[in-house]
C-alpha cells in the first residue's frame, strides 16, 4: 500500500468518525425546558489566604462531592447517552436495544436544587479540613442552543484552624490503666502539633487507639467511646487544643482487658455435638475434640498463635486463621470468644474461652481433566490429565498429589503438514506445611506457614521426523510467605536428567550442522539450586492499581565440579559416568497495572533475562534457554519463532523452537470492558532472543549493542471472556517489524492466539 493510498484511507476513517458521532448528537432528545447537565468546575480563590489553591486534599474532597454525576462523553458526543434515547423509542429495532441495555445511560438534567445541596455538602467538607471563615458562590451557565448547562464554583477561605496542643482528658470515672494504655497509644499518633484541623485524620485516629487496645485485651472497647473536642478560649488566631477524652457512658466490660482461660480446637467440625463430650485430648495446654484421629495435636498446634494465659490479641488471632488456612486441608477456619464470667479476676481482667472450630475439605480427591490444544504454529490435539490429591496425607496437613498427563499433537497446516508430538507425564509430590530442617526454625515465620515441597517425575517426548526425549527429575526446597506481598520459593535441590532417545537421520543431519545445539541436547544432567522472590501488590482486593515483580536466579554444576573428573581424550568433566551442565541464570519479570478509570487498564511488562553457561558447557541445555513469540509473548509470531537475533529459520511452520540465552521483552496493553463478561484490548509487543557466544550456523544471533533494532515487533486487539476469574483470552497480532527487516506494517498474515488466562 502506498503512504498515498494510506493518508487517504486514514482521511476516510477520520471523516466517517466525525459523521458517526455528529449522527450520535443527543440535542434533539432532549425536552422541552430541560437541559442536559455537563458538569462542574471549582475554583479555590486566594484573596483571603494566600496557600488555599494549593490544598491537593481539600480539592480532591471538594472534587468528590460535585453532584451529580454528568453523562459519559467520549470525543466531543454522548454515544451511551444517545443508545439510552434510541432505546426508548416505540420500536428500537434489535441494535439499538441491545446497545441500550449494555451501554445506555439516562439523561442527567440539570436541577436547581442540586446547586443547593451541593454548595451546603461544599461547607461542609471546608470545615472537616478546618475552614471556618470562607465564602461560597455559584455561577449558572446555561447553553440554550446546545440544551447545555454547567456549573462554576467560586470559593474563598481564610487561614485554618491548627493543633497547638494535643492532650488526654483523664477522669476518675474510668479506670486509670485504662488511661496509661491509651497515653501509651499516642507515640505513635497521626496527630501532631501543627497539623490543620482535620475530621477525617480524627477518625482514622480514634480507630487507631480502638486497634491499639484492642490489641492490649480490650476485646469489648469500641472507637466510638472516644471523644474529641476543640477548644479555642486560650488563642486569638485559628489555633486549638485538642482533647481527647472517654464517654462518660463507656460499658464497664470495655474498659478492662480480657485474658484466655481456655483455648479448645475441633480439627473435624464435622463432628457431632454430643460427640464433644468425650474426653479432649490436651497438648501444650490446648484441648483438642476429635472422635478419630483427623490431624495429629502436635501438628496442628505450631499454627495456632493463641495461647491459654495470653491477653486477647486480634492479631494473633487472624495469624491463627491465616496459618491454618494455609495447609490447604481447611475449608473454613472460624474462631469463637465467649466470656467465660461477668467478673473480673484478681488481676482485673475478664476472662475468654477461645473455640477454634476447623471445617476440612474433602481428604481425598480423584480430578481429570480434557483440554484441547491449538497452538499459533498450526498444532493441535487433545489433552488428559488424571491427579489423585490427599489433603491430609499423614494426619499433619501433607498434601500429597499424584498425576498423570497425555498429549498429542499434530500439524495441520504448513509445509511440515504431518508432523505429530506425544507427550506423556507422571508426577507425584508432598506439601509439608512446615520446614524440614535440621533444627526447628518453623517459629521465626511469622505470618504464613512455611512450606516444605518434595517432587519426582517422569516426561518421555516422541516428536515424529525429529527425536524422542526421556526425562527425570526431582526437587526439594522450601516456600514461604513473608508479607501479604511477598513470596520465596528456594529449592536447594534441583534435579534434571534428560536423555536422548532414538533420532532420525534428518535430526543428526541438523545436529551435526550445528555443534552447539547437539551439545545443548547432551548436556542434559542438570543439578543445582533455584530461588524465586515475587512481589505481588495485585493480590490486594482493595488495590486497583500496582506492581508485579518477579526475580528468578538459577545455578547448576558448582558442587559436581568439585566431584567431577575428566578422563583421558574427553572435553568435558563427568559425575558417575555422565557430563554434567554448568551455568548461570537470572530473569526478572517487571508490569505496572494502572487504573485509569472503572475498569479500564494500562498495563505496561518488562522482561529480561541472561543465562551463561561456563566450566563444562559452551551452551546452556536445551531445556533451560530462553523462547520468545506466542500467546504469552509477542504475540504477532508465531509461538517460539523469534531469533536468535536477525537469524531466520527455514523451519518457521515447522515446531523446532529458536532459542536463546538472552531474552527481551515489553509489551503494553490497554484493556476496557465490553459487555457482561466481556473484555476487549489493545496491545502492542516486543522482543526477541540472542545467544551469548557467536554460532556460525545461526548468522546474526550473537548479542550486540544494536539489539534494540533487531526486536520483533508487533500490535494487535483481543478479547477476553472473564467468568468469575476464569478467562478466555483471544488475541489476533500482525507483526510491524520482524527482527531481520525494516518496520513494515503488514496485516495479511495476522497470528491468532489462543490462551488461558492473561498474559500478564
Amino acid at each position: 500500500m502506498t503512504k498515498r493510498n494510506s493518508s487517504y484511507l486514514a482521511f476516510l476513517g477520520y471523516m466517517c468518525l466525525a459523521l458517526m458521532l455528529q449522527a450520535c448528537s443527543v440535542k434533539k432528545f432532549i425536552p422541552q425546558g430541560k437541559t442536559l447537565y455537563t458538569g462542574a468546575d471549582i475554583k479555590l480563590n486566594d484573596t483571603l489566604y494566600a496557600s488555599f489553591n494549593q490544598d491537593k486534599n481539600l480539592k480532591n474532597a471538594l472534587n468528590a462531592v460535585l453532584y451529580p454525576e454528568p453523562n459519559t462523553k467520549f470525543l466531543g458526543g454522548y454515544p451511551n447517552l444517545y443508545f439510552y434515547y434510541k432505546g426508548q423509542k416505540e420500536n428500537p429495532g434489535f441494535i439499538y436495544k441491545f446497545l441500550a441495555k449494555k451501554r445506555g445511560e439516562e439523561p442527567v438534567y440539570f436541577e436547581d436544587e442540586n446547586v443547593n445541596q451541593t454548595v451546603e455538602l461544599i461547607k461542609n467538607r471546608l470545615e472537616n479540613h478546618g475552614y471556618y471563615y470562607y465564602t461560597v458562590n455559584s455561577k449558572v451557565d446555561q447553553d440554550t442552543t446546545a440544551k447545555t448547562t454547567s456549573v462554576n464554583y467560586q470559593i474563598a477561605a481564610k487561614r485554618p484552624y491548627t493543633i497547638a496542643d494535643y492532650l488526654v482528658e483523664e477522669d476518675s470515672i474510668h479506670p486509670q490503666q485504662l488511661y496509661k494504655d491509651i497515653k501509651s497509644s499516642l507515640q505513635n499518633s497521626l496527630i501532631k502539633k501543627g497539623m490543620r484541623f482535620n475530621l477525617q485524620q480524627f477518625k482514622a485516629e480514634r480507630e487507631r487507639i480502638d486497634k491499639f487496645l484492642k490489641e492490649k485485651g480490650y476485646y469489648n472497647f469500641n472507637s466510638d467511646f472516644l471523644i474529641f473536642e476543640a477548644d479555642t478560649n486560650r488563642y486569638d488566631k485559628q489555633k486549638f487544643d485538642l482533647f481527647l477524652s472517654l464517654k462518660n457512658n463507656t460499658p464497664k466490660r470495655s474498659k478492662y482487658p480480657y485474658v484466655l482461660d481456655s483455648v479448645l480446637v475441633f480439627p473435624n467440625e464435622g463432628i457431632k455435638k454430643e460427640k464433644r463430650k468425650l474426653l479432649p485430648e490436651v497438648y501444650n495446654n490446648i484441648y483438642y475434640y476429635q472422635d478419630t484421629l483427623f490431624f495429629k495435636p502436635k501438628r496442628l498446634a505450631p499454627f495456632i498463635k493463641i495461647k491459654p494465659g495470653e491477653t486477647y490479641s486480634p492479631d494473633k488471632s487472624k495469624s491463627t486463621s491465616r496459618r491454618l488456612a494455609s495447609t490447604g486441608v481447611y475449608k473454613f477456619v472460624n474462631i469463637v470468644y465467649k466470656e467465660k464470667d461477668t467478673v473480673l479476676n484478681e488481676n482485673n481482667q475478664y476472662e475468654l474461652v477461645a473455640e477454634i472450630r476447623l471445617s476440612p475439605y474433602k481428604k481425598r480427591a480423584i480430578r481429570a481433566n480434557l483440554q484441547t490444544v491449538t497452538k499459533s504454529n498450526s498444532f493441535a490435539g487433545p489433552g488428559i490429565g488424571l491427579d489423585y490429591i490427599n489433603k491430609n496425607w499423614l494426619k499433619g496437613g501433607e498434601v500429597l498429589k499424584t498425576g498423570s498427563t497425555f498429549s498429542y499433537e499434530r500439524q495441520f497446516g504448513g509445509r511440515q503438514k504431518g508432523l505429530q508430538s506425544l507427550q506423556l507425564g507422571l508426577e507425584s509430590q508432598v506439601s509439608f506445611p512446615r520446614l524440614l530442617f535440621p533444627f526447628d526454625i518453623n517459629h521465626r515465620f511469622k505470618y504464613s506457614t512455611p512450606k516444605t515441597n518434595i517432587r519426582v517425575g517422569y516426561d518421555y517426548l516422541n516428536r515424529s521426523k525429529l527425536y524422542s526425549l526421556n526425562s527425570i527429575s526431582a526437587s526439594f526446597g522450601y516456600f514461604w510467605q513473608a508479607n501479604k506481598y511477598v513470596t520465596h520459593s528456594l529449592n536447594l535441590l534441583n534435579l534434571d536428567y534428560v536423555r536422548l532417545g532414538k533420532t532420525t537421520p534428518e535430526f543428526e543431519a541438523i545436529l551435526d550442522e550445528n555443534p552447539f545445539l547437539r551439545e545443548s541436547f547432551e548436556q542434559q544432567f542438570i543439578l543445582g539450586l533455584t530461588y524465586s522472590f515475587t512481589y505481588n501488590e495485585l493480590l490486594s482486593e482493595n488495590k486497583k492499581s500496582g506492581i508485579y515483580f518477579n526475580l528468578n536466579f538459577d545455578t547448576a554444576g558448582n558442587s559436581l565440579g568439585l566431584f567431577g573428573k575428566q578422563e583421558k581424550g574427553e572435553e568435558v568433566k563427568k559425575f558417575l559416568g555422565l557430563a554434567y551442565a554448568q551455568y548461570a541464570k537470572t530473569d526478572i519479570d517487571v508490569s505496572y497495572h494502572l487504573n485509569l478509570n472503572k475498569n479500564q487498564f494500562l498495563i505496561g511488562r518488562v522482561f529480561a533475562g541472561l543465562g551463561v553457561p561456563y566450566g563444562n558447557s559452551n551452551t546452556l541445555p536445551f531445556v533451560k534457554q530462553y523462547f520468545s513469540g506466542g500467546p504469552y509473548s509477542v504475540r504477532a509470531f508465531n509461538i517460539r519463532s523469534l531469533g536468535p537475533g536477525t537469524y531466520e529459520s527455514s523451519n518457521e511452520e515447522g515446531f523446532f523452537d529458536q532459542s536463546g540465552d538472552i531474552r527481551l521483552e515489553a509489551n503494553l496493553e490497554f484493556r476496557f470492558p465490553l459487555f457482561n463478561y466481556v473484555n476487549g484490548a489493545i496491545f502492542v509487543d516486543a522482543g526477541n532472543v540472542w545467544l551469548m557466544n557467536e554460532n556460525e550456523k545461526l548468522p546474526g544471533g550473537k548479542f550486540t549493542n544494536d539489539f534494540i533494532n533487531e526486536l520483533g515487533v508487533g500490535s494487535g486487539v483481543g478479547v477476553r471472556v472473564d467468568i468469575q476469574g476464569f478467562v478466555l483470552r483471544f488475541d489476533l497480532a500482525s507483526p510491524l517489524k520482524k527482527p531481520a527487516q525494516n518496520w513494515k506494517f503488514n496485516y495479511s498474515k495476522p497470528v491468532f492466539n489462543f490462551a488461558i488466562g492473561y498474559p500478564f
